[in-house]
């Protein structure tokens, strides 16, 4: 098959060397036109001319033959797994984005065709039409959430509309939905508003579920399950936000911009990503703060068992973790590693990254 699309473009590169050298003899008029067409009508010498610069081009097409055959395919199989990962309404709203795009291309065609230049109106049409179909797809498919909620083109009005009340918008990161307790948050009422899930949160949740490693896989498809049940618990509270950014690469500053043009609250417990947002005066909802504040309180003096199941990093220390995973460092708790010991706590410690609970032997 490789050898067929060879000689085919080679056989286009001889058309295609043909056809110019009749759009030079017959189309591109200059000094000395009639002297040189008087010798160049002589059959013998249009032959020679066709046969050898249809040659030469058809050489070239077929050494650049590979280069052109990868290219296309290269491009067809990026454009197959596009269309594979987008929405059907992305979709649709491309098209008629390009469709509308293309019609204004031609009603301003037909002012560009009163310009008297030879060859410029038609390589005006031809960007024109170019232009106006890739900008119309782009913003059908980039503005589709706000062309279907009537907005006005504004991220902020888009907010109000997807808010179910007056109550601020809750976009939520890859972290935090992976953690699975905003499930349970949102099912309690305590978190109000329209909960958003931007699509490139959801692109990096997919990638993450289709990972090679078996860990990272199991936390991918735990968020994938988890958006799937407050799809189906929370009805239209949930909302999937087809908006990207094209300039940017890293998925929190995607968040950090969206949110700010939603006038949404960044939900969270990436503590790197709580930092961020703090710098850039971003109301943040962080699940860790949330966890902490409800926690149980262990007051210095007080007592409790726990086992101690590894080494601490410093020298002597034991670990251990209370029932809601707080961390507990025991003082001098290395050598009853694997025993279940009587503590006694000494200080705790708040971060919005967790709690540490230290303690020492009783």
């Amino acid at each position: 098959m490789r050898k067929v699309l060879k000689v085919l473009l080679a056989l286009v590169g001889i058309g295609f060397g043909c056809g110019l050298v009749a759009w030079v003899l017959y189309s591109f008029k200059c000094p000395g036109y009639d002297y040189v067409l008087r010798y160049t009508t002589i059959p013998a010498v249009m032959i020679a001319i066709y046969a050898v610069v249809g040659i030469l081009f058809g050489i070239i097409f077929y050494i650049l033959s590979p280069k052109i055959i990868d290219g296309v395919r290269g491009f067809f199989q990026k454009l197959e797994k596009r269309l594979t990962e987008m929405p059907a309404l992305d979709i649709l709203f491309g098209v008629l984005g390009i469709m509308l795009g293309l019609l204004f291309a031609f009603l301003l065609s037909l002012i560009v065709r009163t310009i008297n230049v030879p060859v410029l109106p038609e390589v005006i049409m031809l960007l024109l039409y170019f232009v106006c179909g890739y900008y119309g797809g782009y913003i059908g498919v980039t503005r589709r959430s706000e062309l279907m909620d009537g907005a006005s083109g504004r991220r902020g009005h888009l907010a109000k509309g997807l808010g179910s009340e007056s109550a601020r918008p809750k976009l939520l990161d890859t972290s935090v939905i992976i953690d699975g307790r905003i499930y349970d948050i949102c099912k309690t009422g305590f978190l109000e508003g329209q909960i958003i899930i931007p699509a490139f949160v959801l692109k990096e949740l997919r990638h993450i579920a289709d990972s090679s490693d078996a860990m990272k896989r199991a936390r991918g498809r735990r968020g994938l399950d988890i958006l799937h049940a407050m799809q189906r618990e929370l009805d239209q509270r949930v909302c999937v936000v087809e908006r990207d950014y094209d300039d940017m690469d890293e998925v929190d500053l995607k968040l950090l911009r969206l949110a700010g043009d939603m006038g949404g609250i960044l939900v969270t417990n990436d503590y790197n990503l709580n930092k961020v947002a703090a710098v850039q005066n971003m109301p943040v909802l962080n699940i860790n703060d949330l966890s902490n504040a409800i926690r149980s309180v262990l007051l210095p003096g007080e007592e409790l068992p726990l086992a101690i199941v590894k080494e601490g990093k410093e020298a002597g220390q034991g670990v251990g973790y209370l029932p809601d995973g707080t961390m507990v460092i025991i003082e001098n708790g290395k050598k009853h590693i694997g025993e279940t010991a009587d503590l006694i706590v000494t200080s705790a410690l708040q971060t919005s990254a967790g709690r540490l609970v230290f303690a020492k032997l009783k």
